[in-house]
């Protein structure tokens, strides 16, 4: 699982995030060998008590390793293969992370403050992921729950959420890319508060 630095200490303010809206994400080192021209993501409201994402990846699918179907289930290390992610803060140093396989497996993390405290998160109901694979082109789409997710001060009306979207993409060779909306500056990692830059 890729480490950082805390949520809370980000520099920048949010951005809100769009509904619908892709947000284009980078990779920590470029390179012209690997199968991707192009990630983008986006997060936003799933009516009261949710939330979706939606990630489009672009390029040679043929040689981006991915997971084979599976049953949707809550399964730990996902990162360690291709996997979609969010990052979830609100005003303290708690924060949450979602894994999303496109196998369809999943996994909720929460984490006290920076790097301590990490638990499994029972979630009321499991994320749906729905995969679509066409030509150069692969999307996921999940919808989250917040119920059981996050504290319910963090889903009182009017709060705003803090949201980073990642993604590690593996090649059909092993070799691995860490994808984000923003990098910290030393190396790729997803918990620092660098990326944290959407507000829903």
């Amino acid at each position: 699982m890729v480490r950082g630095g805390p949520p809370t200490n980000a520099k920048m303010r949010p951005v809100p995030a769009l509904p619908d809206t892709l947000h284009p994400l980078l990779p920590f080192a470029r390179s012209s060998e690997g199968p991707v021209r192009a990630l983008a993501a986006s997060v936003t409201r799933d009516g009261e008590a949710g939330l979706r994402f939606r990630y489009v990846l672009e390029g040679d699918i043929d040689t981006v390793r991915i997971p084979a179907l599976s049953v949707a289930r809550p399964t730990d290390e996902l990162w360690k293969h291709t996997c979609f992610e969010a990052f979830i803060a609100s005003r303290g140093d708690e924060y949450r992370e979602l894994n999303f396989s496109p196998s369809t497996e999943w996994a909720a993390y929460s984490f006290t403050s920076y790097r301590s405290g990490m638990a499994p998160v029972a979630l009321a109901s499991s994320p749906r992921i729905e995969v679509t694979r066409s030509g150069a082109q692969l999307v996921v789409e999940t919808r989250v729950a917040l119920t059981g997710l996050v504290p319910e001060s963090w889903r009182a009306p009017g709060t705003r959420l803090r949201i980073s979207l990642t993604a590690v993409i593996e090649d059909t060779s092993g070799r691995i890319a860490y994808w984000a909306l923003k990098h910290a500056p030393d190396k790729p990692d997803f918990h620092h508060a660098a990326g944290f830059i959407l507000e829903v």
